[in-house]
């Protein structure tokens, strides 16, 4: 008969746990069998002593059975799936999963509300009037049968062990474990059921793991993970030391998304669609030339078709697809407020956690869980490391609701920003890509 303490005691020597072990654990605090207590002092002996690569593919796995396990296989082709660890002005996905889409690839992405400083896919997509991002799961399956994309949330029975340990986690202080953040992340992954899934690590000041070597060996570490479980994987680490597109809050972001869509400029944000879009093909089957895969990607891009994709996914969802033909048509707050440079030059930094933090205290995010979120209020940044800035010239407009909040956000963008005389170089875009 095994005892809890036995493990804990087991794991606080440092010796390997058995997959019984583990089952017996997860299985434990889904149950409610095994006390918060004993739970959070095996959590502790994981954080002190850690988990080798089996350790840590058992516990996700066994955190993924947890639950439902979504079965995707009556969709043809090779599902995929992307996933980032979070970061400011990310807009990402809203362009990422329809440009892949458009291409035929069926993309089936089960995404999460805003954590933290960082924003969220479904709150994002919620600013669309009408939009629905609660499918059930026969609904979820239906529409990526049909048109090849949907977009929408977790159920509560999806690793419902994670969501018990993380709460644990975040008050015993053993998030920052990187078995423990592999394990959470990638036992939703398993469990949402795609073939292929392609990670998004963020690096950074505005990231939750601000260090590069962190952020890769977690990102290897999930690459393992995954490839151990039989899927397909890739990651890339990329820095979030400055915000990554231009637009930090719900409606804002969601006009940048279709205006991309609409009009693929140049950005470091249509930079990182490329970088993971080639992934997420090369992961369903398409082993041609980086280059010819991305001419592809332009195509769908400038031909609409990635942009229809979007729009087609929009209505399906309940929500009223012009928001996205004609983003203007989106409410903004109506306090505006331009944040000016106070001397010509460069801009040398920008601090992606103050503005993130500054988007949360407006409205944009959440300051606890549940908290309802402003889909009109936002940061617009004009400018990113390394650009030029005339003295008086706008790098910044606030969208608020009040002037003190308008007032409170321009005093963290001018905390945020810093200038120089010299030009200044910015960080590198992509760290490492890993296949």
């Amino acid at each position: 008969m095994m005892l809890i303490q036995d493990i804990i005691a087991k794991k606080k020597l440092g010796e390997r746990l058995s997959r019984e072990e583990i089952d017996f654990f997860v299985d434990g605090i889904v149950s409610g069998e095994i006390p918060d207590y004993q739970t959070a002092a095996l959590l502790m002996a994981i954080w002190i002593k850690g988990m080798d690569i089996r350790e840590t593919v058992d516990l996700t796995m066994s955190m993924a059975e947890s639950g439902d396990m979504l079965d995707l296989s009556e969709i043809p082709g090779m599902k995929l799936d992307k996933h980032s660890t979070g970061g400011v002005a990310d807009t990402t996905t809203l362009i990422l999963a329809p440009l892949v889409a458009s291409l035929g690839f069926p993309v089936a992405k089960l995404s999460g509300r805003g954590l933290a400083h960082t924003g969220g896919t479904l709150d994002k997509l919620e600013s669309i009037p009408g939009m629905r991002v609660d499918l059930t799961k026969r609904q979820f399956i239906e529409q990526v049968k049909d048109i090849g994309i949907a977009i929408s949330g977790q159920t509560a029975d999806i690793a419902p062990a994670d969501r018990i340990l993380y709460a644990l986690r975040d008050v015993t202080s053993t998030t920052d474990n990187i078995a423990l953040i592999a394990s959470s992340i990638m036992s939703k992954k398993l469990a949402s059921g795609a073939d292929a899934i392609v990670l998004d690590v963020k690096t950074g000041r505005g990231a939750f793991l601000p260090d590069v070597k962190s952020s890769t060996e977690l990102a290897r570490l999930m690459v393992d993970i995954g490839r151990a479980s039989g899927r397909r994987m890739a990651a890339v680490v990329t820095d979030m030391d400055q915000p990554l597109g231009t637009a930090i809050g719900n409606a804002l972001e969601v006009i940048e998304a279709a205006e991309t869509l609409k009009d693929p400029r140049p950005s470091r944000l249509l930079d990182i669609v490329l970088h993971l879009a080639v992934l997420m093909v090369r992961c369903a089957g398409d082993r041609r030339d980086r280059k010819l895969i991305e001419d592809d990607l332009m195509r769908a891009l400038r031909s609409g078709a990635a942009l229809d994709k979007l729009t087609r996914m929009v209505e399906r969802q309940g929500g009223d697809p012009s928001y996205v033909e004609d983003p203007r048509k989106f409410e903004l707050a109506k306090i505006v407020r331009q944040v000016t440079a106070p001397a010509g030059g460069w801009v040398s930094g920008i601090d992606a956690l103050e503005l993130g933090k500054a988007s949360v205290i407006i409205g944009a995010g959440r300051k606890k869980k549940g908290d309802p979120v402003d889909f009109g209020v936002g940061i617009s940044i004009r400018k990113h490391i390394g650009d030029t800035v005339d003295a008086g010239e706008p790098f910044a407009t606030i969208y608020a609701r009040s002037e003190a909040d308008a007032a409170s956000a321009a005093e963290s963008c001018v905390r945020a920003y810093s200038f120089s005389e010299g030009k200044a170089k910015g960080p590198p875009l992509v760290y490492e890509t890993i296949e």
